[in-house]
């Protein structure tokens, strides 16, 4: 049985943000304790297969006993060798049919997108969740598509027929008017990873969610 997939709080784990495989695991463990809903490994620096797979089991093992789920960006093999809650694609990854046959349906399924185009093109029978993005300026995303803004963003929520994260630059400054455009949640990397106080960091956030809301 699939863990519920809440996007209130998604936190995007960078290795290189967090100082890699155990950094990922501690910032993962106080992240969830102080509100994180959902964690996604994902790596933009070169991570081996075996590191790939060593950090999917680590987390697996750290979230086991929560209601947290471990979704795996773009590595599919990943995802199933460690018996990941679920996989997160972009436009460029294996097609959205392709990775749900792969994956089944005991697993959620998220798919980025960065524009209307995008959004009309989603088959909305195979998806559970979409990312929408960037919303802002990212420094954690090498090859990350035109900034959004928080008009198109306000647009393409109206539009969606599944539930979806806003992910891209988020941080403590501007979740509110994130949260405002009616989305179901924002997916951080920078302001949870990396920060001193790793704790505070959740919980401002959460607290700013919550009052958006």
């Amino acid at each position: 049985m699939k863990k519920q997939l809440d996007l209130t709080l998604y936190l995007v784990l960078d290795p290189l943000l967090c100082g890699g495989i155990d950094g990922m695991v501690n910032t993962a463990k106080i992240a969830i304790n102080n509100g994180v809903t959902a964690i996604q490994l994902r790596s933009e620096q070169q991570f081996s297969g075996k590191d790939w797979y060593h950090a999917a089991l680590a987390l697996k093992d750290t979230l086991s006993n929560t209601p947290v789920p471990l979704l795996i960006n773009d590595h599919v093999d990943i995802a199933l060798a460690t018996d990941a809650d679920g996989v997160h694609i972009g436009q460029n990854d294996l097609p959205v049919d392709i990775t749900r046959e792969l994956i089944g349906y005991n697993r959620w399924l998220g798919l980025s997108i960065t524009n209307r185009l995008q959004l009309d093109a989603v088959n909305w029978h195979k998806v559970d969740y979409i990312g929408m993005g960037p919303v802002f300026t990212t420094t954690t995303k090498k090859d990350a598509a035109p900034v959004m803004g928080l008009p198109q963003l306000a647009e393409l929520v109206q539009l969606k027929r599944c539930p979806a994260v806003a992910i891209g630059g988020i941080n403590i400054n501007n979740v509110t008017e994130v949260m405002q455009t009616g989305i179901e949640g924002v997916a951080v990397v920078s302001a949870i990873c990396g920060k001193p106080d790793i704790k505070q960091a959740t919980l401002s956030l959460i607290q700013e969610i919550q009052r958006a809301r």
